[in-house]
This record gives structure tokens, C-alpha cells and sequence, in this order.
């Protein structure tokens, strides 16, 4: 097949409604003037019609007309929040799970991401995995453990933790040589990420877990279980701190290793213990160059506990989300640029969904996690597309894009910044993409992480463009009925 994806497809792929593509209008004007077409320029670093100064937020927010024009404030947020919590099935209320979880309920979840591999599968080595080892893998599940019911537990998540298919940590990989896409890897959590415990593997190593956005696999070690009041009641009153750097991290401390060197991602919001005593220390240091911040950590016997952390002043956070502003989304997007691609939140870094999603996190806004939820999510403000569209729409559709319009194409999201030379530009979290070059000649640049690119000249294949691709445009901003 002479297709070259951008982005290899997520596990579950909703599947797309002809009716609801069909049904959705053009997006509304664009936020940025339009730049007179020209000829591109030379290609920077590979990249067609790429400038050094494309690689600089300054360059896009120059062109903004309000750039600090506020496209949904907090009261807008919080209706728009409310709406993906009702309207979205990707997002979980765990408060309304039953205090006692059926068995049917629990295989359900479980099944729904478990499934045994019917592919021929390699490890890193590249040998294979045998059926010996896939069938300890599947047993591990302890499906036959499940009990007819069983009283739901809550907890808080400690310290990044991986979300995986089953309960193991085998990497394992759809051909050898290539060991980017972990098929048992599908997302992770960060500390303070509340979940439901639904079940646990017969090693007692793994928990299944729900949280609000993906049910999958966690080691054990990164939940501290408590009570509802304690779980939901973490940070549901200020003061805060909200990360708005791409990562940041805690204070070295060894008199508390739980909280030492903590990664925190962006839209992270911790609380801040703002009546600590000013000449107490805090795990051995006096705070008065750090937030005294408040981490949940698992205790010995697996419960919960709420300790006090160091969040150094130097780190790159904020006292509440950011508004909603064109400047901010472009800032935020940057942050990550040159990053390493991770497939499902692989090497402590994200993917394509993941990207987006963690940008809009650090104005407070939910996503569901993965692009197949995302690019249809009723709740958010929709322009769809089907086979029926023609090139003049979408290219339309692709004109009008405004800064922070999420675009999609099967199993990628790419987020629109502007234009230049004549061609609309993205940013996104990217395995690699095509163009065809000044000789005629189709390129491939595996660009393996958050990359800027033009959108119009980028080929999935010899003949057909991304934007021929195109499923939906997702709209985060005041929402309209179409």
C-alpha cells in the first residue's frame, strides 16, 4: 500500500456516521489575514516552504489581529466542560459507577480493551511473541477472579503512570525493527488523576482502573486508595498551581522520595498549601523559592495520603488555568515543539491526541483522549466531512481555519497556527509526513515529534493530499447548533 500515514491509528476507532458528516457547515471566518499566495519558499530543514521564523510563536501572534481576545472565559469553559461531560461517551463519570460493580460491568471494561492479539507480534529484540507468552499474558487478566460483585474503590494517582492493554510490561510491536508503537501501550496519568479501581491481575502487580477519559491497565504501586471525599475532594478548592510548561518538576528531596523529582504535565493543577509556615521546612528545605504544594502518595499498605511537595517559583506555572487567548494557544503548542513523538504517552513525552489535549488542559478545557473520540465529539462546535466533498470545500474549510481549530485525518489531529507563503501552517505531534518536492519527486520526513508543517502540500499518498483526508474540524470556542 503506497499510503504513508502521518499518524498510525489509535486501537478503537469510533466508527464515523455518514448522517453526521454530511450534516456539519463550513467553520466560521478566519482569525488571521490571510497571506497573498506566492511562490514557497526554500525548504528549512527539509520541510517545504518552512522558515527559521516559523519556529517562533512570535511570528504567528504577530499576525493576529487580537491575539488577547478571549474566545471562551471561565464561565464559558466550565458550560463547555459540562456539555462533553453529558453529550461525550468517551468521558466516564466515576461517581455515578455502582458502589457495587457487577461482573458484567467489570468484564465489560475489561474486554473492551483486552483483547487477545491475533496479529503476529515481536518484542524489542524483534523475535516473536510466542503463544506460550501472549497466554500468560491473557491469564494474568483473572477474568475467572472477577466476583459477581465487588464494592468499587476510588483512588488518586501518584506519579505517571502508564495505561496499558493488559498487565505487563512487554513492549511488543507490529514488525521488527520498529519499536516506536508499543501495541499494549494506550495512554497514561498523571499525579492527582482521580480512578476507579475495578479490578486487579492475578500477579497483584496491576489494577484496571477508570478514570474520567480511558479505562486500561495500571501498576498498582501508582494508586493510593481512599474514599470518595478524599479522592474528589483533592484540589476542589484553591489556591493552585497550574503547570504551563510543557513538564515540571518537584524538588529534589530525599527525605521524601514519593514527591522528589516529580514529573508534572502541562494543565496539571495541584493545590497550594498557601498557610504553611513560612520558617517551616518542607522535607528539609525552607520554601520560601518554591510553591508548598499538597501531592497525593501511596502509603506501605496501599492507601492514601496527602503530603506536602516543593514546586520550584523557576518552573513554568500559573495561580489558575490561562485564558483562552490565540497568543496563549500558540504559546502553549510551542512549548512542545521539537519533542519526541511517544505513542500512547510512550517515554514520558505524548502523542498526536495527547498534544492537543494537554494544551487545551492548561485552560481547563476536556478532550476525550484519543482522535477517534475527539474528531466527533458532539460537544464540540463540528465541521465534518465525507467522500461526497469535493476539493473546493474543503480547501474553503482549510482557508478559514482559525488558531486552535483541531484537524483531523484518520488516527491524527494537527492544530492550525496560521498562514505563510501562501499556505496554511499547523502544529502537531507527528511520526512523519510527504510532500512532493521541486523535482516532482513524493518525500517522506520522519519528523518523530512535535513538528511545524504547511498542511496543504502534505500527501498521504501519491494522490491524495491531508486535506482530501480530512474527517473533521473541531472547533473549541463559543458553541453553535448546525
Amino acid at each position: 500500500m503506497n499510503v504513508i500515514p502521518a499518524h498510525l491509528p489509535r486501537r478503537r476507532l469510533a466508527p464515523l456516521s455518514r448522517a453526521l458528516l454530511l450534516a456539519a457547515a463550513l467553520c466560521a471566518g478566519p482569525a488571521w489575514a490571510l497571506s497573498p499566495p506566492q511562490a514557497p519558499a526554500p525548504a528549512y530543514a527539509g520541510i517545504l516552504g518552512l522558515e527559521e521564523s516559523f519556529l517562533a510563536p512570535q511570528h504567528w501572534i504577530a499576525q493576529l489581529p487580537d491575539p488577547d481576545a478571549v474566545i471562551l472565559d471561565r464561565a464559558g469553559i466550565d458550560a463547555q466542560n459540562a456539555r462533553m461531560r453529558q453529550q461525550d461517551s468517551s468521558i466516564h463519570d466515576l461517581r455515578a459507577l455502582p458502589a457495587n460493580l457487577p461482573r458484567a460491568l467489570v468484564l465489560e471494561q475489561i474486554n473492551g480493551i483486552s483483547r487477545a492479539p491475533t496479529r503476529p507480534l515481536y518484542d524489542v529484540q524483534g523475535k516473536p511473541v510466542g503463544a506460550a507468552q501472549l497466554k500468560a499474558i491473557t491469564d494474568n487478566l483473572a477474568l475467572e477472579r472477577v466476583p459477581a460483585s465487588r464494592p468499587i474503590q476510588y483512588g488518586l494517582v501518584v506519579h505517571r503512570a502508564a495505561l496499558r492493554a493488559f498487565p505487563t510490561e512487554l513492549r511488543v510491536f507490529s514488525s521488527q525493527g520498529d519499536t516506536d508503537i508499543d501495541r499494549f501501550q494506550e495512554s497514561a496519568l498523571f499525579p492527582g488523576d482521580a480512578v476507579a479501581v475495578l479490578h486487579e491481575s492475578a500477579d497483584g502487580k496491576w489494577v484496571f482502573v477508570s478514570s474520567e477519559r480511558y479505562a486500561a491497565w495500571m501498576e498498582k504501586r501508582f494508586v493510593g486508595i481512599g474514599d470518595a471525599a478524599q479522592v474528589f475532594g483533592y484540589g476542589s478548592t484553591g489556591p493552585y498551581r497550574v503547570i504551563t510548561g510543557a513538564t515540571a518538576r518537584t524538588v529534589h528531596t530525599p527525605e521524601e522520595p514519593r514527591v522528589s523529582d516529580l514529573q508534572l504535565e502541562m494543565g496539571v493543577r495541584v493545590p497550594v498549601l498557601s498557610d504553611w509556615p513560612a520558617m517551616t521546612p518542607v522535607n528539609g528545605q525552607q520554601g520560601h523559592g518554591s510553591h508548598v504544594i499538597q501531592l497525593p502518595v501511596r502509603n506501605a499498605d496501599g492507601s492514601l495520603a496527602l503530603v506536602p511537595a516543593l514546586l520550584p517559583r523557576s518552573q513554568d506555572t500559573a495561580a489558575d488555568y490561562l485564558p483562552l487567548t490565540p497568543r496563549n494557544l500558540i504559546t502553549q503548542a510551542f512549548k512542545f515543539l521539537g519533542e519526541r513523538y511517544g505513542w500512547g504517552h510512550s517515554y514520558d513525552t505524548r502523542d498526536c491526541s495527547g498534544f492537543v489535549s494537554e494544551i487545551y488542559r492548561s485552560f481547563g478545557v476536556l478532550l476525550p483522549r484519543n482522535t477517534s473520540a475527539q474528531a466527533v465529539s458532539p460537544a464540540l462546535d463540528r465541521t465534518a466531512f465525507s467522500e461526497a466533498d469535493g476539493k473546493a470545500r474543503r480547501d474553503a474549510a482549510v482557508a478559514n481555519l482559525q488558531v486552535g481549530d483541531l484537524v483531523y485525518i484518520p488516527g491524527h489531529v494537527m492544530m492550525a497556527i496560521g498562514q505563510s507563503n501562501g499556505m496554511t501552517w499547523v502544529i502537531h505531534d507527528t511520526s512523519g509526513g510527504s510532500w512532493f518536492d521541486a523535482s516532482g519527486k513524493r518525500v517522506h520526513a520522519s519528523l518523530n515529534g512535535v513538528s511545524v508543517t504547511p498542511l496543504d502540500p502534505m500527501m498521504a499518498s501519491d494522490t491524495a493530499r491531508y486535506i482530501d483526508r480530512m474527517t473533521n474540524i473541531q472547533r473549541i470556542g463559543p458553541h453553535t447548533t448546525k
